[in-house]
């Protein structure tokens, strides 16, 4: 008997299709599984990544390196007369305006010279008449020496008559005396200035009365051109000053009120010769040419020293460097705009600006504000700010200015 295996075929066929069918879908399934999961690690990777820092950066700087002296001080007139009259008399003429400025030697103020031009004439007139009596009596005294050899006339006439010569040339010169008084008196009637400078608000009027014993002055003249600056420094900085005053003239620098605008430059002139106990300062005084009339009697002023300057120095801002148990350091930002911390060495700090001898490099650009977001490798958005001046944060005080850090 022959079996017919013809429809069992099909059957079989249907049942081996199920099995490769899911040897297809499990590993698609497998793999888009795998796929999403890595997708989520990527997106919670990248929410987890800190942000960059955005910060501001400074470049290094090679640069010549001033070192400073800051002081108060107030400005002085290099020469202040108060004019007052040498003589009593009524003011004639007014030769000057108020604010003018006036050359030495340039009449001023005349006063009513012709009592004293009568004194004068009184006093030549008195020394005429003695000159004549002198010249009478030294004819005798001639005539009386000659006689005495022969006995006409007595030795004790001659002496008498010597005496009265004598006398007389006595009298003669005090007339004279007089007499040249009272050219001075003359002179006195025409007030000059003593000196090139400023006249200031007048006192006097023409037609006023003034006395030699008056106490407030017809004007008072300054002499502005030039012009001094008195300014206190420290006595513990005073041995640099005085050595390097030896050495060379030393340069000082006025600025205004608020520290910000720069009046002039003039020479420091000498140190006052006693150091004021109470506030362990010592008064410096300053010579500035003021050809602009930028500096006034009485202005206050910030006076700055240039003590000396370091030549070549490494120089960053001070607002880059921070201070740590391991000593001071700044963030230095590298090529891939990441940072790291960068131990350096302070050699000098200066308002401002801060030199430093190792650890940096010129061209190497450093951090300066929002530090206390980084650590090394931080990443960061820089924002690139001009290089430090010397104008930086001009308010370093007189005690710390200059002074080399340890």
């Amino acid at each position: 008997m022959i079996k017919d295996y013809s429809g069992c075929a099909p059957k079989r066929l249907r049942h081996s299709r199920a099995p490769r069918l899911l040897l297809v879908v499990i590993p698609l399934l497998a793999l888009a599984i795998s796929v999403g999961c890595s997708s989520d690690a990527k997106q919670q990777a990248h929410a987890a990544a800190p942000r960059p820092v955005s910060v501001s950066v400074v470049p290094v700087q090679r640069k010549d390196m001033p070192v400073y002296l800051v002081g108060l001080g107030s400005v002085t007139a290099f020469n202040t007369a108060n004019i007052k009259s040498r003589v009593d008399g009524q003011i004639m003429k007014v030769n000057f305006q108020e604010g003018q400025n006036v050359h030495e030697g340039d009449l001023l103020i005349v006063i009513d010279p012709r009592p004293y031009q009568v004194q004068l004439e009184q006093m030549q007139a008195q020394l005429f008449r003695d000159q004549a009596q002198l010249r009478d009596a030294r004819l005798n005294l001639e005539r009386y020496t000659a006689l005495l050899p022969s006995g006409s006339i007595s030795q004790q006439q001659v002496d008498t008559q010597k005496a009265l010569v004598d006398q007389l040339d006595g009298t003669v010169r005090n007339d004279q005396a007089q007499v040249d008084n009272a050219k001075l008196q003359l002179t006195y009637c025409h007030i000059t200035a003593p000196f090139s400078g400023r006249v200031g608000l007048r006192q006097v009027d023409p037609g006023n009365i003034v006395h030699a014993t008056d106490t407030n002055p017809m004007l008072i003249l300054t002499q502005l051109q030039p012009i001094a600056v008195i300014f206190t420094l420290p006595e513990d900085v005073l041995p640099q000053v005085s050595a390097r005053m030896r050495q060379a003239t030393l340069e000082v620098d006025a600025f205004s009120r608020d520290d910000q605008t720069k009046l002039a430059t003039g020479k420091l002139l000498t140190i006052d010769n006693q150091i004021d106990p109470t506030t362990g300062t010592a008064k410096l005084k300053a010579v500035f040419e003021n050809k602009d009339s930028a500096l006034w009697p009485n202005q206050f002023v910030n006076a700055d020293l240039l003590l000396e300057t370091h030549k070549n120095s490494t120089v960053l801002p001070s607002a880059a460097i921070l201070h740590g148990p391991q000593g001071s350091y700044v963030y230095a930002v590298k090529q891939d705009d990441t940072v790291e911390a960068r131990q350096v060495t302070v050699e000098l700090a200066q308002g401002g600006l801060t030199a430093v001898s190792s650890g940096l490099e010129p061209g190497d650009s450093v951090v300066t504000d929002g530090q206390d977001k980084l650590q090394t490798g931080s990443k960061i958005t820089p924002r690139v700010v001009g290089p430090a001046t010397n104008g930086a944060n001009r308010e370093a005080s007189a005690e710390g200015a200059g002074t080399p850090a340890s």
